[in-house]
């Protein structure tokens, strides 16, 4: 008996342990320790405990000694890990991207960084392997259990796996709830909270495996409204698709079903903007963490000229993604939403694109070249940038710059602008780097380089070496501005930019200096501007709510492109179709009002007349526009769509 109740002691430090990790992680991340999500997390916990003590009673005492050790170092990594990432990305990281977790060392200078500032909380995710090294082996019995005692074990970790699944049940199955979370959906931050990290863990590595992608009901919301008719007097932005007798014709579910979606999309009409730009040359760039903060009169003055005297977009959002910062470049080169759990860029790579911009221009006899002044395979930019229709080069595949880091802009500029200028038409897509994190004068070569442009700014040192990043983004476009009027073809290029995501890199307070003011975290943080910009144009200002997501359909319009406006989950923004911003955790804005999916709360515009179930419908087309984002990637939809192209 005395035995058992020191073997026993061994599993409530296991369970002690496992919960310690769990409150050190939310304490730092989510802040939120007393929830019903803990509770769960608690049952969740019991069950592991339990299966990993039913492994260790098969082994003699030494062995479970080390075994131990080795689990609660594990479990210190997998915490520690996940607090780092979090502290980087503002989520927590996918199996999969732990799978590629290579390409992160090339920030290790940042992560170093970052252990040190973390090291408290690091140390404390350690403390019970520590523990148990130093005292546990004397205190505590590890020796073999009896069979007998392993099969009471297994029942008990059936019995506490079963009651966390009842609570589950139990909580309600509204969205984002333990149980959506747990059967339905995968949102990483809220999973962690009211699930718990392992089980999120365990999930993810389950649905990875399994290849699982997200429910969807069968019910009338969840598909388009049928009784969208054509108007007679608009024209509309679709491709000659029979989509019945794809139907009729097609025996995978999957298909037929997709089919069945997109034949009853609203697509959205032709309107004054229509082909404006058409024959132009297109710069596209996606920004790194560029924001409404690095458009300064004074200390970047050709980004406040540009998004002020073109296109002026003032309810423009670039939403962050769940699994890599490379989604943000996803959702705007593609006008798709991410797959959860994985690089859907590089998944993305064997796949027909046909409304990419590079291959949508290439096809007209544009030149048409890509460009990233960091390594040339990071993120496998090498599989999907030339399938996306682009002659790509970065560092490494023929891209020669100044090693350094982050590197330059205006030098990748002036090393790119010849290769192209005199070919017309072009499109040259940049994916730039300047204005990556961290934002510190001594370890960042961009901020050290333009620091005197910052120095007199009322701002701390990290706000102030943020600005000077954007200040090398500011000259590359002012180089850019200048060769294409030397050129004279400045009034004939239309130059297109946008971040990749929020400068998640910044600490809170950093950002709320910038702004001056409280930035609120579930739309606010992903405000920025849109640069769209030709020179010597008339101003326009823009109030219509708009995202990354639509970059595609409207580049696609002004350009007079052919494309299908059904295939895609943005929208032209010139046109009259409602808008639609959706965000990571399902919130939205609309012309009617704002709807917070974490707290369930719509709020609506003054004067704006809102049906009953309104929140209801706009989540369900929502649903729809993350369920058929993810199977065109899985199925290669557009391959069966216009297979007469490959």
């Amino acid at each position: 008996m005395k035995q058992a109740c020191r073997s026993l002691s061994l599993c409530l430090y296991f369970f002690a342990s496992l919960l310690f990790m769990e409150v050190v992680l939310r304490a730092v991340t989510t802040a939120t320790i007393v929830s019903m999500g803990f509770l769960i997390s608690l049952l969740f916990s019991l069950s592991i405990v339990a299966f990993l003590f039913v492994i260790l009673s098969f082994f003699k005492a030494e062995t479970t000694y080390k075994l131990s050790l080795g689990i609660l170092a594990l479990g210190g990594v997998l915490f520690s890990s996940q607090l780092i990432y979090y502290t980087f990305f503002r989520t927590f990281y996918s199996v999969y991207s732990a799978g590629n977790a290579t390409q992160i060392l090339d920030f290790w200078q940042d992560i170093l960084m970052t252990i040190l500032k973390q090291s408290f909380w690091l140390l404390l995710l350690f403390l019970p392997m520590i523990l148990l090294a130093k005292w546990g082996k004397n205190r505590l019995n590890f020796a073999e259990w009896p069979h007998h005692t392993q099969a009471l074990l297994i029942c008990f970790m059936l019995v506490s796996h079963a009651f966390a699944l009842v609570l589950v049940n139990l909580n309600g199955k509204e969205q984002h709830s333990a149980y959506d979370l747990y059967f339905n959906s995968s949102y990483p931050i809220l999973s962690a909270e009211r699930l718990g990290l392992i089980t999120t863990m365990r999930l993810d590595l389950q649905r990875l495996t399994f290849g699982w992608s997200p429910n969807l009901t069968d019910s009338p919301s969840s598909l388009p409204s049928p009784s969208f008719e054509k108007e007679e007097e608009k024209d509309y932005q679709t491709m000659d698709i029979d989509f019945k007798t794809l139907q009729a014709n097609e025996t995978n579910k999957t298909l037929k079903r997709m089919h069945q979606y997109f034949s009853q999309v609203e697509p959205t009409a032709k309107n004054s903007y229509t082909g404006k730009y058409e024959g132009y040359n297109l710069i596209f760039i996606t920004a790194e963490s560029f924001s409404p903060y690095a458009v300064h009169q004074d200390v970047t003055p050709t980004l406040y000229k540009m998004v002020n005297e073109g296109y002026h977009f003032t309810n423009f959002y670039n939403p962050s993604w769940e699994v890599s910062t490379s989604d943000g470049e996803y959702v705007a080169t593609t006008g798709l939403i991410p797959k959860k759990g994985v690089w859907s860029y590089f998944q993305s790579g064997d796949n027909h694109m046909p409304f990419a911009m590079g291959n949508q221009l290439k096809k007209l006899g544009y030149k048409t070249t890509a460009y990233h002044n960091h390594t040339y395979d990071y993120y496998n930019r090498d599989v999907s940038h030339p399938n996306m229709g682009y002659d790509y080069k970065g560092v490494g595949n023929g891209l020669e710059i100044k090693e350094s880091w982050p590197a330059s802009d205006l030098e990748m500029m002036e090393k790119t602008i010849p290769s192209y200028i005199d070919n017309q038409p072009f499109h040259t897509y940049y994916m730039t780097v300047s204005g990556h994190m961290q934002y510190n004068f001594p370890g960042n070569n961009m901020a050290s380089k333009n620091k005197q442009a910052v120095d007199h700014l009322p701002y701390s040192d990290q706000a102030k070496a943020y600005l000077a990043t954007q200040v090398e983004l500011d000259k590359a476009l002012e180089h850019l501005l200048a060769k294409l009027k030397e050129a004279g073809i400045a009034d004939k290029t239309l130059i297109a930019m946008s971040a990749d995501h929020f400068p998640y890199g910044l600490d809170d307070k950093t950002i709320n200096e910038l702004a001056g003011h409280e930035v609120e975290k579930n739309f606010e943080l992903y405000k920025s501007p849109f640069l769209l910009y030709a020179d010597g144009m008339e101003p326009v200002t823009i109030d219509k709510p708009a995202s990354s997501l639509d970059i595609i359909p409207t580049l696609s319009n002004l350009l007079g492109l052919e494309y299908d406006s059904r295939l895609l989950m943005g929208r032209d923004i010139f046109s009259d179709s409602a808008p639609l911003v959706t965000f990571l955790n399902k919130s939205f804005i609309t012309d009617k009002g704002r709807y917070n999916a974490a707290t369930g709360e719509f709020t609506a515009h003054e004067k704006a007349s809102v049906e009953e179930d309104y929140v209801k419908t706009i989540s369900a087309m929502i649903d729809n526009k993350f369920y058929y984002s993810t199977k065109i990637l899985d199925t290669d939809y557009y391959r069966h769509l216009f297979q007469k192209e490959q």
